[in-house]
């Protein structure tokens, strides 16, 4: 399990789950986080760079420097920690729907 239990920021979690599958640059975790969320969230350049800031202190990100990588954006890319954070996420939340769907049928089938 992660060594916090603190919850992440909805930005946060997004930065983390855009960087999943491999490295990538500011922008591009922007652009799809609102894809992904169908353009509910978006993070501004404000918020993604002080988030990047934040989560590299946290040791969650690292900047990468692939080869191949001959663009002059950063890159930042998914540690071990920052996986472990992210899954005790999805496991978090994914326990909040679980429960809230327990209490809203016990609640339905009470009044049937």
């Amino acid at each position: 399990m992660a060594k916090s239990n603190e919850p992440l920021t909805e930005s946060y979690f997004y930065i983390l789950l855009c960087l999943f599958n491999g490295p990538n640059h500011g922008y591009a975790i922007m652009q799809e986080t609102a894809s992904l969320t169908g353009e509910r969230v978006k993070i501004g350049a404000g918020t993604m760079y002080g988030a990047i800031t934040n989560l590299l202190k946290k040791n969650y990100i690292i900047e990468y420097s692939g080869e191949g990588n001959e663009d002059r954006r950063k890159l930042y890319e998914l540690t071990d920690l920052g996986r472990e954070v992210l899954q005790g996420e999805v496991h978090r939340l994914n326990q909040l729907v679980h429960n809230a769907m327990e209490v809203m049928n016990e609640k339905e089938d009470k009044e049937e």
